[in-house]
């Protein structure tokens, strides 16, 4: 298993920076968003790409990936029911494949629940028809380019479409790419009905990543979420990729939420 820490939570860090504190403590990659960059990605040049994938290994860090897709620019959507929309989202997904890869990443956390959520008049058919067809399309980018596109199932306090692992699974299943997976997020799934240990188990063979964190909005062991039954399913399953912490809550000075949670970790995974 590899861990590796969402750079948002540093805030007004530079990227650089917090690859040397995270490697510092014992992470192993840091997963980026890309507005804490650029507005957007198209504005972030070859040698600002080549820069970051020299820090990171400078640093001694991997460039575990990019999340937080669409929080910038504004006026993208993927259920809007105007096509043109729809095709720039599309366009700039493809444009977020390429900067994933360029700076070494080798995965996209999708979530976006703002820019997914049904709009008035689209119905959940409708809205799945479209979602399914620009990821069809980005898939094969994804492809080319050797980036795993993961669904992120969201609770329903987020947005109302694709909130459950088994809709991100059967979403995946329809776009049929190796390249399109999907993302178990521990706060995301503790909307859930079922336990969290039950979905990562009917998730074998879909699950392309994982964040650890609690459903207080902070890291993972800083709150009540007990991890054992969960590092058991992730067992059960076979996953032994990229366990990345992900938080919500800035409120924590991010040293201490970074160590808390890598310890905590370390703890529940049986990593001396």
């Amino acid at each position: 298993m590899k861990f590796g820490i969402c750079n948002e939570m540093f805030q007004n860090w530079k990227l650089n920076d917090v690859f040397t504190y995270a490697k510092e403590i014992g992470y192993d990659g840091v997963e980026v968003a890309p507005f804490t960059i650029a507005e957007s990605v198209d504005k972030i040049d070859d040698a600002q790409r080549k820069a970051i994938r020299r820090d990171a290994d400078a640093a001694g860090v991997a460039v575990v990936g990019t999340h937080w897709l669409l929080v910038s620019p504004s006026g993208l959507y993927i259920t809007h029911p105007d096509e043109k929309i729809r095709t720039k989202t599309r366009d700039y997904f493809d444009e977020l494949i390429h900067f994933t890869a360029d700076i070494g990443g080798d995965r996209m956390i999708l979530g976006s629940p703002k820019q997914r959520s049904l709009l008035e008049g689209v119905t959940y058919d409708q809205a799945w028809e479209w979602a399914r067809d620009l990821f069809r399309d980005i898939a094969k980018t994804a492809e080319a380019r050797a980036v795993t596109v993961c669904l992120e199932p969201l609770a329903p306090s987020e947005t109302d479409f694709m909130n459950t692992a088994s809709e991100a699974i059967r979403m995946a299943n329809a776009v049929d790419s190796p390249r399109v997976k999907i993302i178990l997020d521990a706060k995301a799934m503790s909307g859930e009905t079922k336990p969290i240990p039950s979905i990562i188990r009917e998730s074998v063979g879909w699950v392309g990543h994982f964040h650890a964190n609690d459903p207080n909005l902070r890291g993972p062991g800083m709150g009540d979420l007990d991890y054992a039954p969960i590092v058991s399913a992730l067992n059960d399953i076979g996953y032994d990729d990229w366990v990345d912490v992900e938080v919500f809550d800035f409120s924590i000075d991010p040293k201490v939420t970074a160590t808390q949670s890598l310890a905590y970790l370390h703890e529940k995974f049986g990593v001396s």
